[in-house]
C-alpha cells in the first residue's frame, strides 16, 4: 500500500481504507483490523492525517521481512503486477496463545470484495461467532444479532 520511497499511499488501496468500517464492531468479536506497509512510520502518520483516517491502526514493517514473507513485496524491484515492487493483499491471522497462524490470504481482485464488517468477520477462523456458525466446541458463539451495537455503545 505504501512503499518506503513513495510520497503517498496507493490510490486503489486508499480507496479500500476509505470504505472500511468502524473498528468497534470488529473489536466486539475480538477481531482487529490493521494496515501494514513498508513506508517509515512518519510517512504513514502524515498520510493518515492527510486522508483523515481515524482507524485502522497502521504499522510500519520497514526493516523487516514481513511484507516479503506475506507475498506482497517482491525480492526484486518488480512484482508481477506492479513496477513499484509492492502489491496489495489481505492476510487473516489466528493467535493461539503465543502461536500465530495465517489462515487466509487474498490479493488482486479478491481484495475488492472486502469492505463490509460482515465480510471481514466471515474470513476469520471464528467467523461471526454466532450460533448458526459450524464452529468447533469451545469457540465463542452467541445468538445472531444480539451482540451488535452502535460503535460508541460497546463496552471496552
Amino acid at each position: 500500500m505504501f512503499g518506503p520511497d513513495w510520497e503517498a499511499g496507493c490510490d486503489g488501496c486508499s480507496w479500500v481504507v476509505d470504505a472500511m468500517t468502524h473498528p468497534a464492531h470488529l473489536h466486539a468479536r475480538d477481531t482487529t483490523l490493521v494496515l501494514v506497509s513498508r513506508a517509515p512510520r512518519e510517512k504513514l502518520v502524515r498520510y493518515q492525517a492527510r486522508m483523515e483516517w481515524q482507524y485502522p491502526t497502521w504499522y510500519s514493517s520497514l526493516g523487516s521481512d514481513f511484507n516479503r514473507d506475506m507475498g506482497v513485496t517482491s525480492c526484486s524491484c518488480h512484482a508481477p503486477d506492479t513496477d513499484r515492487g509492492e502489491r496489495h493483499g489481505i492476510s487473516v491471522f489466528l493467535r493461539d496463545g503465543e502461536r500465530v497462524f495465517r489462515t487466509y490470504f487474498s490479493g488482486k481482485r479478491g481484495v475488492e470484495y472486502l469492505g463490509s464488517l460482515w465480510t471481514y468477520l466471515d474470513l476469520t477462523p471464528y467467523g461471526r461467532q454466532e450460533s448458526w456458525d459450524d464452529s468447533p466446541p469451545g469457540w465463542p458463539q452467541t445468538p445472531p444479532y444480539v451482540w451488535n451495537r452502535r460503535h460508541d455503545e460497546y463496552e471496552t
